[in-house]
């Protein structure tokens, strides 16, 4: 009876902001128009460049790890239980080799999470993610100097580590994501295994290189007929789990991803500029703390934010506000966020907003006044 009370409370709050954004909103404004027209060009540019060849080969991913790996596997690296000094590590370095973004890596995420890996080693990979991989890493160094690309890349991997060790210390779980955990009951060998989940991978990582067009279309058909190839020799009981679970994870994200980027598109004109200028400038702490905020709301395509913090950088934006935008930009996003909360609940996935936040100011402000 009262769970029912909620959702009809919910249902009636939900009609009533409805109706106030309707009845508030000037929609004839023309900054209104442009930062709605703008949603829908966001959203057009999300689904050309990053649905096809990044999202839907990481929900194949997710789906290969949650039916294929084994639970012990996850466990003895990434589990509550191992060794810090090595699930860690791993976690906060696993990243390099992905070009994602914020979004992108949120299947993945739940893959690992699902398996049971602990929410301190798949935090510290969902942090580190997006952050570290190579292309992005050698972009800022050449663009924006080495300095602060070596900071950011050390000051990442080491918040990665550290707010990882204090989510699962806080709630001390094994995850399982929010999903129905499959059964873990896979006789399939785990060479086969590697090689199937190798063949993914190597597609999400081809995709987002930028080479020879016709080299990269060979690459990619190439691992994609692999992939068939060995999916094939599964029993359809297994190639059945495998469909399932990676529609269980579209499902779970995807309408919530899109709607972020919706809603992060019509922020980026909506927001003024003359502003965020001004609350950037220098290196204070309240402009660092602006520029993590800001970094977390607003979503930036893969290396896309190298030339926006460079062309901030020279209208007067400090060195720690850009390296607290990278840190909390690459990792969160409102999008991203969205799904988070959906994945890990209200009172995880804030706590884990508030120490990205925290630690990317930090490491910012530091930054700012010593170099």
């Amino acid at each position: 009876m009262e769970n029912s009370l909620k959702k009809e409370l919910r249902k009636f709050l939900l009609l009533i902001s409805a109706f106030l954004i309707f009845y508030i909103v000037p929609f004839d404004s023309k900054i209104v128009e442009d930062a709605i027209l703008n949603g829908f060009r966001m959203l057009g540019s999300y689904a050309k460049e990053h649905v096809l060849l990044c999202l839907v080969p990481a929900f194949f991913i997710a789906g290969s790890i949650s039916v294929f790996v084994k639970r012990e596997a996850i466990l003895k690296y990434l589990g509550p239980d191992a060794k810090k000094i090595i699930a860690y590590p791993i976690a906060a370095s696993a990243g390099g080799i992905l070009a994602v973004c914020s979004c992108t890596v949120l299947p993945l995420f739940g893959g690992i999470y699902k398996r049971g890996a602990g929410v301190g080693p798949a935090v510290a990979f969902l942090f580190t993610g997006p952050a570290i991989n190579v292309a992005a890493i050698f972009l800022t160094g050449t663009v924006l100097g080495w300095e602060l690309s070596i900071v950011r890349l050390v000051a990442t991997v080491t918040s990665a580590i550290i707010v990882g060790i204090i989510m699962q210390a806080i709630f001390k779980e094994k995850g399982e994501g929010g999903f129905n955990l499959a059964e873990d009951k896979s006789n399939i060998k785990q060479s086969v295994v590697i090689t199937f989940i190798g063949f993914q991978l190597a597609f999400l990582i081809v995709g987002g290189l930028s080479i020879n067009h016709l080299l990269k279309t060979f690459l990619m058909t190439g691992l994609f007929i692999g992939t068939i190839i060995i999916a094939l020799k599964f029993e359809a009981t297994y190639r059945k789990s495998w469909m399932t679970e990676t529609w269980d994870f579209t499902k779970k994200i995807l309408p919530y991803l899109l709607g972020g980027v919706f809603v992060a598109g019509i922020l980026t004109v909506a927001l003024p500029e003359d502003l965020v200028q001004l609350l950037l400038g220098g290196n204070r702490i309240t402009s660092t703390l602006f520029g993590s905020v800001f970094g977390a709301l607003m979503y930036f395509a893969t290396l896309t934010e190298v030339p926006i913090v460079e062309s901030f950088m020279t209208l007067g934006m400090g060195k720690g506000p850009a390296l607290a935008l990278f840190m909390a930009g690459y990792t969160l996003s409102l999008p991203n966020m969205i799904v988070i909360v959906k994945l890990l609940g209200k009172k995880k996935a804030f706590t884990y907003f508030g120490l990205v936040i925290m630690f990317s100011t930090f490491w910012g402000f530091i930054y700012g006044n010593l170099f």
